[in-house]
């Protein structure tokens, strides 16, 4: 067995999440719109598109009206009379007892203003163009997770096509072996020279080796079973069967490597990410540039204040912020500008944005390679594939040709132990060389953006 194999299958598993269903019998295709739609991934990248149109929404609001009230209840000191010495109303001399002691009041004042921006230099609309960005940067998070989705059912799915292939070639082998193994021990009881007790000893080991596979294949069928049943939404309680009878290699896609590169520039998620992204970026730096200038807002404000037990002082040219009411519409202009944090927060998403067009130099060149590399292997296992097709069925049509004439006495032990252990090994690569082909297959698609 390959370890890299059983590891991969594992890996796989490692992956999974949970969830409930009824049982089916799927082929790859349904299997993954299962997934598609039972992925628990996929559905929290998608309430991070709501959670950015909220933040669309939220910056757009920023462009209404806006409220800013302040009412409360406290007490106030109690007074009676005028404005003047004795609480005369007119004349005389004003007042001086504003410390002596005469009780409380009640005392309930508001202020309030009412204002809508009327032009803020860009910023409203550039952090609007940025929010917008940002959804499209999250819809292409929701494209990437679909296609990782996929490639996690395909991984499983040809894994346990592979595992249950592999378990079963075993299984035959298994058998004829320990046929062999109760052979060679007749004749060696018959002590008819046909047989040595190394002969015995080799086919032991053989065995032995071959139980330790055979186990292998067997947990990892599970493992491969179970991760599948966990991605599809069936849950491990869940009963799964796949429809493949076996494991068989995809059709090699008949489209050149140019074309593959070209469609990838144009159609992965992360070409599309990007260049959301930079459109956010730029409409960021845009408005940090503008948070040093001010608002130009139009509005009303007013303020109310009441004091039961003081009387109202209703001179115009005294201020009572005990009893008053007052409203006005108003035109203003609104500084709100740190000098020394504006600037520092431009130069922070300039930097955000030159980040990100080296990352879009960076994928430019990256994508191209990765297409290239992903499509290079993948026609390096079909021929790898259609090669060691070739070596299994010979090495079982040698395995039998020496089985039977071992079974007839014209072929020693030892050369039908090369043989059983030739077809067992051959077999085994081929199907674990099937697999890595159809997961390359598998990767170029989403290398290439055939994933929306």
């Amino acid at each position: 067995m390959n370890k890299q194999w059983l590891a991969g299958i594992l890996s796989a598993w490692a992956l999974l999440s949970a969830g409930t269903g009824q049982a089916q019998m799927v082929n790859l295709q349904q299997a993954i719109d299962m997934s598609l739609n039972a992925d628990p991934r996929i559905q929290e990248r998608e309430q991070l598109v709501e959670q950015a149109r909220a933040m669309l929404e939220e910056a757009q609001g920023n462009n209404g009206l806006r409220l800013n009230a302040n009412l409360f209840v406290g007490l106030a000191p109690k007074v009676e009379g005028g404005f003047y010495q004795g609480g005369a109303t007119s004349g005389g001399i004003p007042r001086n007892d504003a410390y002596d002691w005469k009780g409380l009041s009640d005392w309930t004042a508001l202020q309030f203003s009412i204002v809508k921006p009327l032009y803020t230099f860009g910023k409203i609309e550039r952090y609007v163009d940025a929010a917008k960005g940002n959804i499209d940067v999250k819809r292409q998070d929701v494209r990437l997770q679909r296609g990782d989705t996929v490639l996690d059912v395909s991984r499983a799915y040809y894994g346990y096509l592979t595992a249950r292939d592999t378990r079963r070639m075993l299984e035959d082998v298994r058998t004829k072996v320990n046929n062999a193994v109760a052979q060679v021990e007749k004749w060696l009881k018959a002590d008819n020279g046909q047989a040595t007790q190394s002969d015995l000893y080799e086919l032991q080991a053989k065995r032995a080796l071959l139980n330790k596979y055979f186990s292998q294949a067997q947990a990892v069928e599970t493992v491969s079973l179970n991760g599948l049943k966990t991605l599809t939404g069936l849950g491990l309680d869940g009963s799964l069967d796949v429809a493949d009878d076996g494991l068989n290699p995809v059709p090699l896609p008949a489209v050149s490597l140019a074309d593959l590169q070209g469609k990838a520039i144009t159609s992965r998620p992360e070409m599309a990410q990007l260049e959301a992204g930079l459109s956010a970026r730029r409409a960021l730096v845009a408005a940090k540039k503008a948070e040093m200038y001010p608002n130009i807002y139009a509005g009303v404000v007013g303020s109310f204040a009441y004091a039961s037990r003081r009387d109202r002082l209703d001179n115009p040219y005294v201020y009572d912020p005990f009893n008053h009411a007052g409203l006005t519409p108003v035109v203003g202009v609104k500084w709100d500008l740190a000098f020394d944090v504006v600037p520092a927060r431009v130069a922070q998403a300039q930097a955000e944005l030159d980040a990100l067009l080296a990352k879009n130099r960076f994928a430019l060149a990256g994508i191209p390679f990765e297409v290239a590399e992903t499509y290079t292997q993948m026609q390096a296992y079909h021929i790898a594939q259609q090669e060691l097709a070739a070596g299994a069925a010979a090495a079982r049509r040698w395995m039998v040709a020496s089985y039977a004439d071992f079974n007839a006495g014209l072929e020693k032990p030892d050369r039908v132990a090369e043989a059983l252990r030739t077809y067992a090994t051959t077999q085994a690569e081929y199907l674990l060389t099937v697999n890595e082909y159809n997961m390359h297959v598998a990767r170029l698609a989403k290398v290439t953006g055939d994933y929306k």
